[in-house]
């Protein structure tokens, strides 16, 4: 699933296309993420999530700290279910990195993150009529 990008051009960063569906049976997408890693002058590994795409992104913004708000959650967690009111079906982006080094060696892995949904310990609850302990986590985002 890896490879060696060919040399980008003197003082240009390599651009990436991504596109991600929602699964028929799954719930609606939060977010694409590229994960960049890379190793500086002494060797040192380094890594930086960058939000390249995301739902609801004409009221839903990076904040001063460029970190994105979470998209919200519709777990009706006493019925084990939500709704895909939130979220979209669909995203794209093209991406380019903006802290491209071509000195440095780097890596880059895409991601993909649905809205919160159930957790398997909130299907149980449902399932068993049980109540677990507030420590217990009860919705989950997936990703991809």
């Amino acid at each position: 699933m890896g490879a060696t990008l060919p040399q980008a051009p003197r003082g240009k960063s390599p651009r990436f296309l991504v596109a991600a569906l929602r699964d028929p049976i799954g719930a609606n997408l939060d977010r694409i993420q590229i994960v960049e890693g890379w190793h500086d002058a002494d060797g040192e590994l380094h890594e930086k999530v960058h939000d390249v795409a995301w739902s609801d992104a004409a009221t839903r913004t990076p904040g001063a700290d460029g970190k994105l708000p979470p998209v919200g959650s519709t777990v009706d967690v006493a019925n084990a279910t939500w709704i895909d009111s939130i979220g979209d079906a669909s995203l794209a982006a093209i991406w380019r990195d903006p802290d491209f080094d071509a000195n440095e060696q780097a890596f880059y892995y895409v991601r993909v993150l649905e809205i919160p949904t159930p957790r398997w310990t909130a299907y149980d609850a449902k399932w068993f009529g049980t109540k677990p302990g507030e420590e217990v986590p009860m919705q989950l985002q997936q990703r991809a």
